[in-house]
């Protein structure tokens, strides 16, 4: 399970993750190349995190 989150939806993004998958994420900030092309799951704004299971 991947989201990917702005700055104001971080908090959903994280607890809709736990709530579905019943552990804890991984955090990241995206990389400036991947910003420019991803948008917030929750919203049409440019994301900043990602929200993942641990590989």
């Amino acid at each position: 399970m991947r989201i990917f989150s702005c700055e104001t939806h971080i908090n959903q993004a994280l607890d809709m993750f736990v709530a579905e998958q019943k552990t804890f994420p991984l955090l990241e900030k995206l990389k400036r190349e991947e910003k420019l092309s991803t948008i917030c799951t929750y919203c049409d704004v440019a994301a900043v995190y990602v929200v993942e299971n641990e590989e």
